[in-house]
């Protein structure tokens, strides 16, 4: 059976994610391990007010993972920042990052007006923007916003300058 799971944790074996590290760093991606390292030493453990981290699982497999934290370089508490979204190669495609990304944004309603990341990757961008997210002009912190108190169904961004 391959059904795909998606648990909001509270606390993360960071061992059960080395395939995911392995996976992410052959595709020049750091952002894994990062996850990794701040939760082993508490800079980061998604568990502050607002926070939360969202693992995804096939076959007992953890496949992907994503988390959401108030976002540190806004002034306004009412911001929250995704974090660390990343599927395993082999599960691509089929659906689990929008299941990921329905979970931290329904989660991220109950305390944040908005959310927002950053991203340099093209794939990631047409991926965020496909979900709602818009693009944003104006800041070296973010490169897409999500507007959580209006009522987004679009499924279509804007680009905000």
């Amino acid at each position: 059976m391959n059904e795909i799971i998606i648990q909001k944790v509270n606390h993360l074996d960071t061992h059960k994610l080395i395939l995911l590290v392995e996976e992410s760093a052959s595709e020049g991606f750091r952002h894994i391990k990062r996850l990794v390292n701040d939760y082993e030493t508490g800079a980061n453990k998604f568990d502050k007010e607002g926070e939360a981290l969202f693992i995804a699982y096939q076959n007992n497999e953890i496949v992907g993972v994503c988390g959401l934290n108030r976002d540190p370089y806004a002034k306004s508490k009412e911001v929250g920042r995704v974090r660390r979204l990343y599927i395993s190669p082999r599960v691509r495609r089929l659906g689990i990052g929008r299941t990921l990304m329905d979970s931290v944004i329904a989660e991220a309603r109950k305390n944040y007006k908005m959310l927002v990341l950053r991203t340099d990757n093209p794939i990631a961008d047409v991926f965020y923007l496909s979900i709602g997210f818009s693009v944003k002009l104006d800041s070296e912190n973010d490169s897409h916003l999500l507007q959580l108190d209006e009522i987004n169904n679009n499924r279509g961004g804007t680009i905000y300058a």
